[in-house]
């Protein structure tokens, strides 16, 4: 706005010192003259208002621009700032959680361990057949249970896998084949009744030679009992089906 004013000033300053050298005129062309100067300065200080309300205008609509992209900026620090503060909070619980899952853990492992432990120690006292039966679940446990990358839960399967066959082989009764030293020292095959993990009672075909069994401290005790062969070879009929079911007494021993 100034530099057009500048302008008109200007101009008009130009066209009174050329009229200073130039005849006096008469008053009727110099009225004509200082009207249509007069019309020109008008123009121009028009002209000066309308560029200055289109600059003026442009100005504006680049400062509600500037403060539009200024308030997205602010929204978005807002929203980093936000973001910030979930993932702190979120960083803060995966943590926690993860220590809980890995006291968890120690506690799992310590567990399955003292059970590895308690279950190996009790193997070489169970009935030989029923070892036979547990060695491919005992293959897949650690040699060192302290020294291990082997997961807990896996060792735990493991473990439970164990404790059923050995509650299942405990709450029923089972007959296997063996063979087991006559008073001769020879080998004889022999049929032997579990029952349970209690009691066992074994007979030979000819019905010569029976006895009992019961666990002991270093694994199953056998002895001799000959007498009651003809009750335990009806046990064992009953057990195949061969015979009709009844009672039958055997001995039994407590410890």
């Amino acid at each position: 706005m100034n530099r057009s004013i500048f302008i008109v000033v200007a101009v008009m300053l130009g066209y009174f010192s050329v009229k200073a050298v130039e005849p006096v005129a008469s008053p009727l062309t110099q009225t004509r003259s200082t009207l249509e100067q007069w019309v020109q300065t008008k123009q121009l200080i028009s002209k000066t208002r309308s560029d200055w309300q289109s600059d003026k205008e442009s100005i504006e609509q680049t400062i509600a621009l500037y403060e539009r992209e200024l308030k997205s900026v602010e929204d978005q620090m807002s929203k980093v700032s936000t973001n910030s503060l979930q993932v702190t909070k979120e960083m803060l619980e995966a943590t926690t959680l993860q220590k809980v899952s890995n006291e968890t853990l120690e506690v799992g492992r310590s567990f399955a361990a003292g059970l590895e432990s308690k279950v190996k120690a009790f193997l070489p006292k169970l009935p030989l057949p029923l070892q036979d039966i547990l060695k491919p679940h005992f293959a897949r446990l650690p040699a060192d249970s302290k020294n291990t990358k082997m997961l807990a839960a896996e060792r735990l399967q493991v473990l439970v896998s164990i404790l059923n066959e050995l509650d299942k082989f405990n709450n029923g009764v089972n007959l296997f084949n063996e063979k087991r030293k006559n008073p001769k020292g020879e080998e004889v095959a022999v049929q032997t009744i579990y029952i349970g993990l209690g009691a066992a009672y074994f007979v030979n075909d000819l019905a010569d030679f029976a006895g009992t069994g019961t666990s002991g401290a270093s694994g199953w005790e056998w002895s001799d009992k000959p007498e009651i062969a003809s009750a335990v070879q009806e046990v064992v009929k009953i057990y195949r089906s061969e015979k009709t079911a009844r009672f039958v007494t055997l001995p039994a021993t407590v410890r």
